[in-house]
């Protein structure tokens, strides 16, 4: 571990507030949580018991991990000397706004600023913060210390050293992190999983298909393209020596021409 991140602040503890807990405290971080729920301490003992196996199992240390981890009393106090802030918190523009703002104030000001948001670009929330250079967003898919992705999307003023520092700190503690080239809503990952998702419904409205036959469809056959080596490149290998322009040349016109039904 760099000891450029040695200190996480973890805002919400939620599902994914409790896995990243678990994540960053298993590669030797001090972790400091804060949420306003009752049973915190106890979420907390509970999800560091059930997640050890699983970080135990990726070769991580979780002798004392519970040790490393430690309930704040409030934002102000989770985030005193954090080099990293992870906010997990409502999907809500507003709340998103006040807390980046109390953030900015409140954090060492070399400490990256990062939110779960699953689809709001971080620049909605930041257009009255002042110092919004070292805001960005680092969403994961759940839960985070399993899956390794992490989508780094910078925000219209989120400076470079930012983005390269979220790259390393991510990187640090095991993940795979992408850095996308410019915002959208939802961004890469949950705009692929909706457009399947919304076919998949609709297949089973449309009585083509029952939801188990349609998961076994998936698992069976594109899961396993996707998860070895993407669509594009599993598409390219698909096409044989004339690679994806022969996938394309071959049955592009028939799949442009497919209408997809939106589910009711």
């Amino acid at each position: 571990m760099t000891r450029t991140f040695r200190t996480a602040a973890v805002i919400g503890a939620g599902t994914i507030g409790l896995s990243w807990t678990a994540l960053f405290a298993a590669h030797g971080l001090t972790v400091r949580v804060s949420d306003p729920r009752p049973d915190l301490e106890e979420a907390l003992a509970k999800a560091l018991a059930a997640n050890a196996p699983d970080l135990a199992a990726q070769g991580l240390d979780t002798d004392g991990i519970a040790d490393r981890v430690h309930v704040a009393a409030d934002i102000t106090e989770a985030v005193r000397d954090a080099d990293i802030v992870q906010e997990n918190g409502p999907e809500r523009v507003e709340f998103k706004k006040q807390l980046f703002a109390q953030l900015v104030r409140e954090t060492p000001a070399h400490a990256l600023l990062l939110s779960s948001s699953s689809a709001i670009p971080s620049t909605a929330f930041t257009t009255d913060i002042e110092d919004a250079g070292r805001i960005l967003i680092g969403h994961p898919f759940n839960p985070p210390h399993l899956l390794p992705l992490v989508e780094i999307v910078p925000g219209e003023r989120t400076t470079d050293e930012s983005v390269q520092k979220a790259v390393d700190f991510y990187t640090s503690v095991g993940r795979a992190p992408v850095v996308e080239r410019r915002e959208i809503p939802g961004f890469v990952g949950n705009r692929l999983q909706n457009a399947l998702n919304r076919q998949a419904v609709y297949l089973v409205q449309q009585g083509v298909i029952t939801p188990e036959d349609l998961d076994t469809v998936v698992t069976h056959s594109l899961g396993i393209r996707y998860a070895t080596v993407g669509p594009f490149l599993s598409g390219h290998l698909g096409g044989g020596p004339g690679g994806y322009r022969h996938i394309t040349d071959h049955i592009g016109r028939s799949m442009a021409q497919m209408e997809l039904g939106e589910p009711s």
